[in-house]
């Protein structure tokens, strides 16, 4: 069985093209919309981050539980905070319980 290449009848709107087309307007994969207006949240999240890496996230989350149970509003929210900046899903589980 022979293989034969059949090209595009217009090179320029072929997929390997439209794939090789920068839009003008781009935005990023990640960009849901959404703004961190906190900075101070988002400082303490990084450095949050930078001390505990891909665990970061779970960190949060348990010390988020730990201050719930100290009856500890202020840090709960903060804790919080920090676990739905690095992960809103799980965030959102805590929130829930």
């Amino acid at each position: 069985m022979s293989i034969h290449f059949a090209g595009s009848r217009r090179p320029a709107r072929s997929a390997l093209a439209r794939c090789l087309v920068l839009p003008g307007r781009m935005r990023a994969v990640n960009d849901n919309g959404c703004a961190i207006g906190d900075n101070a949240l988002l400082r303490s999240t990084l450095l949050h981050f930078a001390r505990h890496g891909l665990a970061a996230a779970a960190d949060a989350r348990t010390r988020a539980e730990e201050a719930w149970l100290a009856r500890d509003g202020e840090g709960y929210r903060h804790w919080l905070g920090v676990c739905r900046t690095l992960d809103r899903r799980m965030a959102d589980r805590v929130a829930r319980r």
